[in-house]
C-alpha cells in the first residue's frame, strides 16, 4: 500500500458533524485496519527518519495515536501535550487563540532538553493553531522542530501557512470541503 488514494479510502466522511455544514473525516476505519494503520507509521518513519527526531510530540488526544508508535520506531522519547490540569508535573503553557476564543496546551517542563530534536505529529492539519501552539511549546524549552508530520490536511484552510518555514508532510490532502 503505498498509493495515497489507498489511505483515504479508509476515511469515512460524516457530513454534519459535530455541528451542521462540518465534513468531519473521521480515522477510526484506519485505525481498524492494521495494515493500513501501519502504513502510516511506516511513512512518517520513511519521511522523518534522516531528519533524527530525539522526541516526538503530539497533542492530545489524537495526535497520540500516531506519535507513540512513531516515537518506538524511531527510537525517540514521546511528549504528551495536554489541556491545562491533565499532567502531574510541573508544566510550561502556551495560550493560543481560536476563532472564537482561546485555548491552552501544557507540556511539563521537563520534557524537552534544549537543543532536543523535536518531531510534532498530529492527525489533522486544519487552520494550524494546535500545531503551531505544540511547536512553540517546543521552541520555549529550547528545543528544535525537525518537522511536522500529519496523517490529514485539509489544504483549502491553508493552516501550513502559520507553520513556515518547516517541513510538512501530509500523507493525504483534501483540497475542498467536500
Amino acid at each position: 500500500m503505498t498509493d495515497p488514494h489507498q489511505l483515504k479510502q479508509y476515511i469515512r466522511n460524516v457530513v454534519d458533524f459535530p455541528k451542521p455544514g462540518i465534513m468531519f473525516r473521521d480515522i477510526t476505519p484506519l485505525l481498524a485496519n492494521p495494515l493500513a494503520f501501519g502504513e502510516v507509521i511506516d511513512r512518517f518513519a520513511e519521511e522523518f527518519a534522516s531528519a533524527k527526531p530525539t522526541a516526538i510530540l503530539a497533542a492530545e488526544s489524537r495526535g497520540f495515536i500516531f506519535a507513540a508508535p512513531l516515537a518506538l520506531r524511531l527510537g525517540a522519547s514521546f511528549v504528551p501535550v495536554r489541556k491545562p490540569g491533565k499532567l502531574p508535573h510541573k508544566t510550561r503553557q502556551f495560550r493560543y487563540d481560536l476563532e472564537y476564543g482561546s485555548d491552552t496546551l501544557e507540556m511539563h517542563i521537563d520534557a524537552l532538553e534544549p537543543g532536543s530534536r523535536v518531531l510534532l505529529i498530529d492527525d489533522l492539519l486544519a487552520t494550524g493553531g494546535t500545531i503551531e501552539a505544540c511547536l512553540r511549546l517546543a521552541e520555549l524549552s529550547g528545543a528544535e522542530v525537525v518537522g511536522l508530520g500529519f496523517l490529514i490536511e485539509l489544504s483549502f484552510l491553508q493552516g501550513r501557512k502559520r507553520l513556515q518555514p518547516h517541513r510538512i508532510v501530509s500523507l493525504i490532502d483534501y483540497d475542498s470541503e467536500a
